[in-house]
């Protein structure tokens, strides 16, 4: 297989991956008629957001425009780890549409929660708290896997370390707005993956 097919099938699938998450972003945005401030998380924590955010979405862009821009962060996988990571990428893509349909408009930018939010236990959600940061990180693994380079799998690592510093402000908040039954949810449910032995 050369180059193009790996590029063509990661196109596609970070383009639905895109799509579904603007979608539902953008139907939570009209549903509740809600734009959340960004400043929820703090200045430092959102820039650090927004120029990490810049880089781990261009990285991937720049793969897709010439594949020799990114030569310097070539691994050498063989070809069945990068067609398994096109396996991973499509299964993470259903996973995506999964969550946020799971959600609905309760999704949203920052740790903050919106008004009408309603917590969600359904779906992936029955499960883990924070999917959406795990199947993002998968997301841009895969993608690292299919285009043979270990920059973009890294800052899926990193985005995801990143979005885990941020979690308890957002559990918190997620307390203060449905109290016991989050306590209660927290107890059932692992954090980004699924508690061992849990229901």
């Amino acid at each position: 297989m050369n180059e193009n097919f790996f590029r063509i099938l990661a196109a596609l699938i970070l383009l639905t991956g895109m799509g579904i998450s603007s979608y539902f972003r953008i139907k939570a945005d009209k549903q509740t008629g809600e734009k959340i401030s960004r400043k929820v998380d703090g200045s430092v924590m959102m820039n650090i957001i927004k120029f990490g955010g810049l880089i781990l979405w261009l990285s991937p862009f720049v793969y897709l425009i010439n594949p020799q821009w990114m030569a310097w962060a070539k691994i050498g996988l063989p070809e069945w780890v990068r067609v398994l990571g096109i396996g991973v990428a499509i299964v993470n893509d259903v996973l995506l549409y999964w969550l946020f349909s799971s959600i609905g408009s309760g999704i949203s930018p920052t740790s903050a929660t919106r008004k009408e939010h309603k917590l969600s236990t359904s779906g992936p959600y029955r499960w883990v708290r924070h999917p959406l940061y795990t199947v993002g990180a998968i997301l841009f693994i895969s993608f690292g896997m299919m285009a043979d380079n270990w920059f973009i799998a890294a800052l899926g690592i990193l985005a995801f370390i990143a979005m885990a510093k941020r979690t308890p402000q957002e559990e918190a908040n997620l307390v203060e707005k449905f109290g016991d039954e989050y306590r209660e949810y927290m107890k059932r449910t692992g954090r980004f993956f699924p508690k061992v032995g849990s229901r």
